[in-house]
């Protein structure tokens, strides 16, 4: 999320505030946890996590990290090519 800059901030809450507004749905990922979404670190934060929690049913999806499990598939993988063991 544009690394939290003032700019991004302001685009994530304009793009929630019009779906807010015109009572549209709206899907929204994180990686923060209920409560940290329930406790803001400011109000710009607050904001946006406010909508949200009015907004949104949380659903929590759990398991692996799919990005490290590829990653150690392409790890063994190139280890298996390094060592002559698989073809292209």
């Amino acid at each position: 999320m544009e690394r939290g800059t003032e700019y991004g901030l302001e685009q994530v809450y304009n793009v929630i505030d019009s779906r807010y507004i015109s009572k549209k749905p709206l899907i929204a990922t994180t990686n923060l946890t209920p409560e940290q979404l329930r406790n803001p670190e400011d109000v710009p934060h607050a904001r946006i996590y406010g909508r949200l929690l009015e907004m949104c049913v949380p659903v929590r999806f759990t398991g692996g990290d799919f990005r490290k499990i590829t990653a150690q598939q392409k790890m063994e993988r190139l280890k298996k090519l390094m060592e002559g063991g698989e073809s292209q």
